[in-house]
């Protein structure tokens, strides 16, 4: 729905509120999800809390770390959003595209963490489906942001003037993401014993690239000619 800046009509508002509610609802039900396969975890034999949490260590790691990646994408896709007052078709396929990846995501999560840590050195293209959903995902949400950067009538006054006021390693932040999900996925189908160091090694990029610096004013010159 394009629209002349100023004139987004309560209707329209209406519905970019509804398909806020609804996204949020989507990712809500996937996060779920991920804890589905914990569920069938069950001691046996009398065994300890603390054995039972070792022999399926992948799985409540790769849970715990699925519920932490979507979070911060989920809360990346809310900025956006919180930037932009109505939206047009682009978006919202973009959008359901986006969310279709984040319900797709808790199967190969479930693949992934039924590995033990012998077939971990060996996926055999689980670890490769995971981390590539992980990095399509990452990559839809940053054409989202792309496309409503280019499209400033579907964003709010306050938006555009941060953006224009802000610079920095910010705006490298999407692509980031989905260069080192790539690059995971390719590590955990050749070299597996990476993983763990490139997977931790995206908080300290993440909190790098959140950094912004204000463009400083240019300079007038205040003689006369």
């Amino acid at each position: 729905m394009n629209t002349a800046r100023g004139t987004v009509s309560a209707v329209q508002r209406r519905a970019f509120d509804r398909l806020i509610n609804f996204t949020d609802a989507v990712v809500a039900i996937a996060i779920t999800l991920q804890l589905l396969p914990l569920v069938d975890i069950k001691s046996e034999n009398g065994e300890t809390a603390w054995k039972l949490i070792n022999n399926n260590s992948s799985q409540i790691f790769v849970f715990w770390f699925s519920f932490l990646i979507l979070s911060v994408l989920w809360l990346k896709h809310n900025q956006v959003f919180n930037s932009m007052r109505t939206f047009d078709a682009t978006i919202f396929w973009l959008n359901s595209l986006w969310m279709a990846l984040i319900v797709f995501l808790p199967w190969p999560t479930a693949l992934y963490g039924s590995l033990n840590d012998g077939q971990l050195t060996e996926t055999q293209g689980v670890g490769l489906l995971y981390w590539w959903t992980l990095a399509l995902i990452s990559g839809v949400g940053w054409l989202v942001a792309i496309h409503a950067w280019k499209n400033p009538d579907l964003l709010e006054e306050s938006a555009l003037t941060e953006r224009h006021e802000s610079s920095g390693l910010k705006k490298y932040r999407g692509a980031s993401f989905v260069t080192v999900f790539l690059l995971i996925g390719l590590a955990a189908e050749f070299s597996p014993q990476l993983v763990p160091y490139l997977s931790m090694g995206m908080i300290p990029m993440d909190l790098l690239l959140r950094k912004k610096t204000l463009r400083k004013p240019k300079k007038t010159n205040e003689r006369l000619h």
